[in-house]
């Protein structure tokens, strides 16, 4: 077996399951998961129409590049989105949705030959980063964010020896857990700090389409060419149907940016058999050439957000995030974990303990005393799970 199998650690999920082993939900209520951030808004029709009209393309297949028309959809959608001109023939690769790319590129990019070979991620984190890192042989270094900068890192705190051995960050904004969006000035520090190391920057953005403000978050190849750096060299963005278009099950995405990284991407990429289903590349195609159902998804959200939010933040120390679908909570008594068990066993309610979403670095663990709470259902549910928070937290 491949030992280096035996440096992953346990899935937040299944840390889960394992913390709730003892525990027996509430019978007084139904289950109500806010634990895992699966969209749950309806699929478009749109969407629904252009895989029925595309089953011939079981037929054949995929090439792993993508149709020219895919990529033609995603390049307009760059283009409409952030007032970038990508070429698609070679700045833009279709994925298998983020998660599966993400993971696949550090094993492309990552020479774990190297002595200190080291991926730097933010601290809370994606746990793909980690798993990514330690798979191709690097180790990982966790930045942690800071509360008073909006729970973005400070990139300034990351020592001069870590930045001489990182051959790539992965960065995520707007954040998982926290929402929060990087501004142009730390997208600054990381390209020139790129340019002074000679490392590539992974920009997660999956969550770019579910924002509260009039104005859209910043994204990476977008503050880069703020920055005068037209060329994105080593920078590339993944991007994601599933929360923007409720379709967590097509696994549909592209990865945008540097020509030269996506060049080697796709050779990586043609031998691991990563090509897009022919029905799905259809249906993506409808998907990225509509924004009217992306603003009635995102309108869902803000009324969702304007209900439950102030709601919760009679209790807890929470706040409207910037952008995504989770809700990020101080809890009272500082243990996120007795917290989330606690609370399934009294009120049938499931959150994600937030240290189960980061890592101890730095002598404490960042997500600790914090608890993430996805807002996926419905309206109505996510009222009923926050009533019934308010209730736990104000109970004698």
């Amino acid at each position: 077996m491949n030992p280096l199998l035996q440096r992953l650690q346990p899935y937040p999920f299944e840390r889960l399951k394992q913390l709730f082993s003892t525990v027996t939900p509430s019978a007084k209520y139904p289950p109500i998961s806010l634990g895992i951030g699966e969209p749950r808004h309806a699929t478009p029709q749109l969407v629904l129409d252009a895989l029925a009209a595309s089953t011939e393309a079981l037929s054949s297949y995929p090439a792993t590049v993508g149709l020219p028309a895919l990529r033609q959809s995603c390049a307009n959608w760059v283009q409409r989105r952030y007032g970038l001109a990508l070429n698609p023939d070679n700045q833009i690769l279709p994925i298998n949705g983020s998660r599966e790319a993400l993971f696949a590129f550090a094993q492309t990019v990552v020479d774990g030959s190297k002595t200190g070979a080291t991926v730097v991620c933010p601290n809370p984190f994606y746990q793909i980063y980690e798993g990514a890192a330690l798979l191709a042989g690097a180790q990982a270094f966790y930045a942690p964010s800071d509360p008073a900068l909006n729970f973005n890192v400070d990139w300034g705190n990351v020592p001069e020896a870590v930045w001489k051995n990182t051959q790539l960050l992965f960065v995520c904004s707007p954040g998982n857990p926290t929402g929060s969006v990087m501004p142009l000035a730390d997208w600054k520090t990381l390209l020139e700090l790129s340019d002074r190391y000679g490392f590539v920057i992974a920009s997660d953005e999956c969550y770019s389409e579910i924002y509260f403000r009039e104005e859209a978050p910043l994204g990476g190849l977008e503050a880069s060419y703020k920055l005068g750096r037209t060329d994105y060299k080593n920078l590339v963005a993944f991007t994601s149907l599933s929360k923007r278009s409720n379709v967590p099950g097509m696994r549909s995405g592209f990865v945008s940016g540097d020509a030269k990284l996506l060049k080697q991407f796709l050779l990586y990429r043609t031998y691991h058999g990563s090509a897009m289903s022919g029905m799905v590349q259809a249906a993506s195609i409808a998907a990225w050439d509509d924004e009217a159902h992306v603003v009635a998804n995102r309108d869902m959200y803000r009324q969702k957000f304007a209900a439950v939010t102030p709601l919760l933040a009679k209790v807890l120390d929470v706040k409207l995030p910037d952008a995504g679908f989770y809700l990020w909570a101080a809890v009272p008594g500082g243990d996120d974990q007795a917290f989330a068990r606690d609370l399934l066993a009294q009120y049938n309610v499931t959150v994600l303990p937030g240290s189960f979403l980061a890592r101890e670095s730095q002598g404490f663990n960042p997500g600790a005393a914090r608890i993430r709470m996805a807002l996926v259902a419905e309206t109505q549910e996510c009222m009923q799970a926050a009533q019934r928070i308010v209730e736990f937290v104000q109970r004698p």
